[in-house]
């Protein structure tokens, strides 16, 4: 699939974007109001679509549909008996918007309540009291719709290569980011609370798993660019200093986010990669750091009209004729290279002596993700310093973290005893 990237001014277009932000608002409250609760606020997000942002039906009347299109500037509803309503999208108040939508949800046999105030925004007016004027440039809305498809494809094509718990990619109207969520599958730490414009027992409820999430700002929200971010929760020692790509990432030391900004992707020479270094590394060093079962959650990145290969049962040795494992090994430095299908993957490691090797990096390229690579890596590793009587040193977060998941591999931790 073929997508622009357009460049995007959030200064530029501000006004616009805070207007569209609340207009949203106004049909999430009233999709959230109207929906039943989904874990993590899911049931209250909307789409990107090709023509701009939609929700799912929602159980009101005869059942409704939004939508804001974005190429022609409308906001359409629909519904179950065939009926069809709309309103233009333009310059505007808040008050106002709010007036036409209720009047459009009325037209299709719903009931418009849901509550009046803004989220997430500081000084919050409620929207039927919001009289000032709002610009509406539709050029730029067009550039940000335009945006959000191509980030659209790449957090997809994201999601496809985690089998685990993994949220929608969605929009959430609160902080107006586009997103997408992975879960270890663990219980969380109860979340402190305490988030600015967000009602303590939601945000306790949206984090109540570990979790490494990752997404898309237009502006605001403490930058005045549009970016991408990443965080854990919790966050596992070393994350704020784990090395992620590309070289613009960043760590944001008062949002506590990874952040790498919209035009280091939108410039680079390859968007979609350059995207999913960031979503792939940040993903990585929150699951390594924090000792995610990424064996039993990772799989390879899905393709068109190819079935993913099951491998719930499947062992190491089960994949050991997907090439062999070699070893290089030098007198201070070696590493373990392993070739599928003409892919390498490789660990590396240091000698500290005679006895002790300190195995420092493992990379596992994306065609191979899902296929337990890094996994038969350590294990040759694991039975090379069995062989020859060497202590590892996992400073490797990937083999930490495997190595704490294995019981029966802990013993080349400590000197052997025989």
């Amino acid at each position: 699939m073929s997508t622009e990237w357009p460049h995007l001014d959030y200064l530029g277009w501000r006004e616009t974007c805070s207007a569209l932000h609340l207009f949203l608002q106004i049909a999430g409250k009233y999709r959230l109001a109207h929906t039943p609760w989904l874990n993590h606020s899911w049931n209250a997000t909307f789409y990107v679509t090709p023509t701009g942002l939609a929700s799912s039906q929602i159980p009101d009347g005869p059942g409704i549909e939004l939508l804001f299109d974005f190429r022609e500037h409308m906001v359409v509803g629909s519904c179950g008996n065939g009926h069809r309503a709309s309103f233009a999208l333009g310059p505007t108040t808040v008050a106002a918007f709010r007036a036409k939508f209720e009047t459009l949800i009325t037209d299709l046999g719903g009931t418009p309540s849901f509550n009046d105030t803004p989220n997430k925004v500081p000084y919050p007016v409620p929207f039927s009291e919001d009289h000032r004027d709002r610009p509406y440039d539709r050029d730029a809305v067009q550039r940000y719709h335009q945006a959000l498809v191509a980030i659209d494809t790449v957090f997809h094509r994201f999601r496809t290569s985690f089998v685990g718990k993994s949220s929608p990619v969605h929009l959430f109207w609160g902080a107006l980011d586009l997103a997408v969520t992975r879960f270890s599958g663990r219980r969380a730490p109860l979340h402190p609370a305490g988030i600015p414009f967000l009602p303590d027992d939601v945000a306790q409820e949206a984090y109540d798993r570990e979790m490494s999430a990752a997404g898309f700002w237009p502006g605001g929200n403490g930058i005045d660019y549009p970016a991408f971010y990443a965080y854990a929760y919790p966050s596992p020692t070393g994350y704020r200093s784990a090395s992620v790509r590309p070289d613009a990432a960043f760590w944001h030391a008062g949002l506590s986010e990874f952040m790498l900004p919209y035009e280091a992707v939108q410039s680079a020479p390859d968007p979609e990669e350059t995207l999913m270094a960031f979503l792939v590394s940040t993903y990585e060093a929150a699951a390594n750091l924090g000792g995610w079962d990424r064996d039993l959650l990772e799989c390879a990145h899905g393709r068109p009209r190819q079935v993913r290969a099951p491998n719930a049962t499947q062992t190491i040795a089960a994949l050991a004729t997907d090439g062999t494992v070699e070893r290089e090994d030098g007198p201070s430095k070696g590493r373990y290279r392993l070739v599928v299908d003409g892919v390498e993957a490789e660990m590396s490691y240091s000698r500290v002596s005679a006895s002790q090797i300190i195995i420092d990096h493992t990379e596992i390229p994306d065609a191979l993700r899902g296929r337990k690579v890094g996994a038969r890596l350590l294990q040759q590793a694991i039975e090379d310093a069995r062989q020859d009587q060497v202590v590892i040193i996992p400073l490797c977060p990937f083999a930490k973290a495997m190595i704490g998941r294995h019981p029966e591999w802990q013993d080349v931790l400590s000197p052997s005893k025989t």
